[in-house]
């Protein structure tokens, strides 16, 4: 099974130093939308995805919006401003999320170089805040779990930009790049000598589960969630259906293959769903005689 740092764990870093209680600024009934690349569409497409995670937080802190899901595989900044009208203001929102930055450099000679991504990204939320949309800023994730690679020396102008622009035109931030290098080194702390693999991400750029807790994590900090706050999200999320997969092999001899296959046509089924339906009855039955 590959290694993953708990959300306790996620917690407890990201949290730390975040103990000021405040007003969480998003209010019950409020429209946020979620502006970004192949990341945010990973993320509102699951109730794991960072996008949903922020939902969940927010929902077990009082606070239900509804999600407005504008995410799209490979966009950068230019393809983000010239669909914002359509993906994002038409709906009015209250509020919008804005994840991009790296597609912009990870695309290389077909990325926005810095100086048009200042004037993409200026451009977004002068007209987002026009509008009377409120903007949190999110700072670009890793590109690669290795911060001193290329990819990720390059993303530092951009996300120092993303930092300056929060405080110019008073936008909330949520600085995930600065969360993600303390959740990675956290992990690797927590993680067995030997593990190979990366701990956040599924290939060094897309979040798995780690990955996404990590940046709902970031941004319901950016929000003014306290360290209290998001323990009760961290804690609502162990209780999300169907965010978690477990599976089991079992080598089996030609005979007994094939009486299990009589044994599922008898009952008009398929194997598979028999075996699915007896591990639930397992797994379910294990749970209950487990100690709280």
């Amino acid at each position: 099974m590959k290694f993953q740092p708990s959300v306790a764990v996620l917690v407890a870093f990201i949290a730390a130093s975040h103990l000021v209680q405040a007003a969480i600024p998003v209010k019950p009934g409020d429209k946020v939308a979620f502006l970004g690349d192949s990341i945010t569409q990973a993320g509102q497409g699951s109730p794991s995805g960072y996008v949903q995670l922020i939902g969940s937080g927010l929902a077990a802190n009082g606070v239900k919006i509804e999600i407005i899901g504008a995410g799209i595989s490979g966009h950068k900044s230019d393809q983000m401003l010239e669909r914002l009208e359509r993906d994002v203001l038409s709906k009015k929102p209250q509020w919008m999320t804005l994840s991009c930055g790296v597609n912009d450099v990870w695309h290389g000679d077909k990325g926005v170089p810095l100086e048009d991504y200042k004037k993409n990204i200026t451009s977004i939320v002068d007209k987002a805040q026009a509008a009377g949309v409120k903007v949190v800023i999110l700072t670009s994730t890793m590109i690669g779990e290795d911060q001193p690679n290329p990819n990720n020396q390059k993303l530092v102008s951009y996300n120092e930009f993303l930092r300056t622009l929060a405080k110019e035109k008073k936008c909330l931030l949520a600085d995930l790049n600065a969360e993600m290098q303390v959740a990675l080194a956290a992990a690797k702390a927590q993680a067995k000598p030997g593990t190979n693999g990366n701990l956040l991400t599924s290939d060094g750029v897309h979040m798995g589960p780690a990955g996404n807790q990590m940046m709902a994590l970031g941004v319901l900090k950016g929000f003014g969630l306290n360290a209290a706050e998001l323990a009760k999200a961290g804690n609502a999320w162990l209780d999300l259906p169907n965010a978690s997969t477990v599976g089991a092999k079992m080598n089996l001899t030609q005979r007994q293959a094939q009486q299990l296959e009589k044994l599922a046509a008898a009952r008009n089924t398929s194997v598979d769903t028999l075996l699915n339906e007896e591990f639930t009855k397992l797994v379910n039955s294990l749970l209950k005689s487990a100690k709280p």
